[in-house]
């Protein structure tokens, strides 16, 4: 009898289109095939082959990592989007701030009852000048 694995979690598993490879895998690899090979057939004449092969692979490559890289689940534009918001974006020192509710009632309180000596301290003048 055939045996056939099921995942767990099926949030992971992802649609496979051609080749065992998922749309953006496939939108990727044609990409570095369409910048890569006539790049190398452009350099193979002037540069020599093997040359012309390093400069192929150099520029296929983000592409491959794009569409191979992933990391907790997400793909390698959100981790480098991640990267560059925490590194240059963002303050580096982000403290903890709290709004503490207890503390403003408590300077609610302080306020009432410095305006209270206020309005207290005017009666007595007003009553003293009467």
């Amino acid at each position: 009898m055939a045996y056939v694995p099921v995942p767990k979690d099926l949030s992971k598993v992802k649609t496979k289109v051609v080749f065992n490879l998922t749309r953006r895998q496939l939108l990727c690899f044609a990409a570095a095939l369409t910048v890569g090979l006539p790049l190398f057939f452009l350099l193979k004449g002037g540069a020599g082959t093997s040359l012309a092969a390093f400069a192929m692979i150099l520029v296929m490559l983000p592409c491959f990592l794009f569409a191979m890289y992933e990391r907790h689940g997400q793909p390698l534009e959100t981790v480098l989007k991640n990267i560059i918001r925490t590194r240059f974006i963002r303050p580096k020192e982000r403290p903890y701030q709290t709004n503490n509710f207890y503390a403003a009632l408590e300077r609610q309180r302080d306020l009432e009852k410095e305006v209270a000596a206020i309005v207290r301290g005017k009666n007595k003048k007003r009553k003293g000048k009467a």
